[in-house]
This record gives structure tokens, C-alpha cells and sequence, in this order.
């Protein structure tokens, strides 16, 4: 199977030391109920320089990674809303659609907040569809083939990751009716989908100020900014997407972008993290299970090892 890293001796046991002592702290955890990708940014660092790269000189840079299950599909809740973002940006970028103030408004509340509201205005404006009571045969056809652009649009890629996601959902906080539950299919076959090694593909080529164009892939780093300073934490929500994440194991000086997804099954987090004095990394986990979802200790665990092992890479 083709990877957009490197697998190597060093990151493999490393990477599967640290999963072997999440088992063993979290017994909750099934070897099926995680899954993880982990990219090292080696010297010279090529990412999170303002797009000083060219899209081929950036994909043409090897780098190093980890991965566990990195290929299994998995139900993404909101960090799906990542592929939503550069969607958004590319087709503001071909003219496509125009921008306006409630569009940015959308977009910014969509990653900084996680909005569900924010994200549903997202979806109506790249797939020219609304969301309503159920359609007759014929106009549903044409509603499914356009709610599909965006999947359309990560397949033109031509990256072997992509070839397995699926991106065409709403994110709900009560779920979905009429139409949109049509949509989802019986048994909810049509969901969101993503795994672990697509996601971290995807927040690669951002951070490599290579999605869509180095201009936007900035502008997307800025709303993916989160600051580790308690202070500045949300105190009134539910989860501010770093306390039980993978920024509520950094020190406060670190720096981190990142997008959690979370609901009762699933609890996720992708980043992309920088030390001070240490080689930048990029880490995606997602965990499956009631009991995983609601326990805010398994990704920070799996954060603070990974950040612990990264001062030591040679």
C-alpha cells in the first residue's frame, strides 16, 4: 500500500510502544477502537513557512510517519469539517462562489467553534442544495448527485487516500430529517467517513501551505490556531477542543492547530503541534466507544507520550 510517508524502524516501534501503554492505562480501549497517524517533520523543516514551497517540491519532500489503522473508515463527527474548509477555499478561489460576510462568518464559526449551524450553511453553498422535506424521485437524484461534489472534488486529487472517505454530510447536534435523513440511507450507510492517514493527509498539504493556494492555507492555519492558555479556554461549552484533546497535554508554550470531532461514540483530534527546541510533528487519533468517547483522558495520554518520545528522535 502507498503512503504519502515514510515508514521507518525508528517511528514503527516508537509508535507502537506508545499504543501498547495506552492499552495497558485505558482498558477500555480495543485494539479496534483506535486509530492513529503520526508524522515527523525532520530537518529541514518544510512546513508552516508561508507556502515558500511549490505544490511539486512539497509533495516531492519525503517525510517519516506512523500509522495503526490508518486506512479502517471511521465516523468523523465534526473534524470532517476540515475537508469543508478546503472545499470552501477552493471553490473561492476558481470563482466559484463569491464570498460574503456570512459565508466567513460561517466558515470561522465552523472550525473555531465547531458549529453544526455554521457547518450546514458551508454545505448548502458548495453543493447549491438546502436542506428540507423529503424529494420526489426525480429532483432527489439531482439533490444526491450535487450534495456529492464534494467527494467529487477530494477524488480529482488523485490521492489513494481519498479513494475510501466520504464527505457529503451535515453535522448534526439533534440529527438529521426529511430529506437529509433520506440521504443517509436505512441503516446510515451513506455517513461521513474518513480514516486517520486522509485526514493527516489533508492537514499535511495545509500545513505545507499547499491547499488550494499558500494564501488560503494560511488563512485556514489561522482558524485552526488554539491557544493553551486556561484563560482563554471557552468556559460556557461542553468541549473548547482542547481540555480531553490533544493540546490538553502540551505545555503552554507550545503552539497548535488543530480540529477535534466529538459525539457519544467517538472522540478525535487531528494537529499539527510544535515544541520548543523540537522537531514539529503532525498526529491524528480517533477513538470509537461510548466509554472512549466520553473519557477525557485517552487522547491527552496519547498526546503527552508522542510529545515526550519526539524530543529524542534522531
Amino acid at each position: 500500500m502507498n503512503f504519502f510517508f515514510n515508514k521507518d524502524e525508528q517511528l514503527e516501534n516508537l509508535g507502537n510502544g506508545i499504543l501498547e501503554a495506552t492499552w495497558e492505562a485505558f482498558p477500555t480501549v480495543a485494539r479496534n477502537q483506535i486509530a492513529l497517524t503520526w508524522i515527523v517533520y525532520d530537518p529541514p523543516i518544510l512546513v508552516n513557512t508561508g507556502g515558500a514551497l511549490t505544490p511539486d517540491a512539497f509533495w516531492n519532500h519525503p517525510v517519516r510517519g506512523f500509522t495503526y489503522r490508518g486506512v479502517e473508515r471511521i465516523y468523523p463527527a465534526s473534524v470532517v469539517k476540515l475537508f469543508y474548509l478546503v472545499a470552501v477555499n477552493e471553490w473561492l478561489e476558481k470563482g466559484m462562489i463569491s464570498t460574503s460576510r456570512e459565508l466567513e462568518r460561517a466558515m470561522r464559526d465552523m472550525i473555531v467553534d465547531s458549529s453544526n449551524d455554521a457547518t450546514s450553511l458551508v454545505i448548502d453553498i458548495l453543493s447549491g442544495t438546502t436542506s428540507g422535506p423529503e424529494l420526489t424521485p426525480g429532483p432527489f437524484e439531482t439533490w444526491k448527485q450535487q450534495r456529492n461534489i464534494v467527494n467529487r472534488y477530494f477524488q480529482s486529487l488523485g490521492w489513494s487516500e481519498m479513494e475510501t472517505i466520504n464527505v457529503c454530510q451535515k453535522t448534526w447536534c439533534d440529527g438529521a430529517y426529511g430529506r437529509e435523513r433520506v440521504f443517509l440511507g436505512e441503516l446510515l450507510e451513506n455517513r461521513n467517513m474518513l480514516t486517520t492517514n486522509a485526514t493527516a493527509r489533508l492537514l499535511h498539504s495545509i500545513v505545507g501551505g499547499v491547499a488550494v493556494s499558500s494564501g488560503r492555507s494560511q488563512a485556514m492555519m489561522a482558524l485552526m490556531k488554539r491557544s493553551l492558555n486556561p484563560n482563554d479556554l471557552p468556559k460556557d461549552v461542553e468541549e473548547n477542543q482542547v481540555t480531553g484533546f490533544l493540546g490538553g497535554a502540551l505545555p503552554q508554550e507550545a503552539q497548535i492547530w488543530s480540529k477535534a470531532g466529538w459525539t457519544s461514540q467517538v472522540r478525535h483530534d487531528v494537529a499539527y503541534i510544535e515544541l520548543s527546541d523540537k522537531r514539529p510533528y503532525l498526529l491524528v487519533v480517533f477513538t470509537e466507544g461510548k466509554a472512549n468517547a466520553k473519557n477525557r483522558e485517552i487522547l491527552p495520554f496519547v498526546s503527552r507520550l508522542v510529545a515526550e518520545v519526539v524530543g529524542g528522535l534522531g
